[in-house]
């Protein structure tokens, strides 16, 4: 399962981008630290990592497991 700091997430869009299952989406309503609201999960996740390795802002970690990415 994935989870987004709300603190870090600058809207950027590149996780929506990447992710094979679309399980992401931009929100302007999200209560975010920069102000442009923020990413958040709408679909299956499937824990792939796209979103994590492409996000500038380190935004995004993944739980699997025991193991966190």
């Amino acid at each position: 399962m994935i989870s987004i700091d709300l603190n870090r997430c600058k809207a950027c869009g590149l996780c929506v981008s990447v992710c094979p299952k679309k399980a992401l989406s931009l929100d302007a309503s999200l209560p975010a630290r920069y102000g442009s609201g923020a990413v958040k999960l709408t679909g299956e996740c499937v824990e792939c990592g796209s979103c994590y390795e492409v996000c500038p802002d380190i935004a995004i970690t993944i739980k699997s497991g025991e193991a966190d990415l």
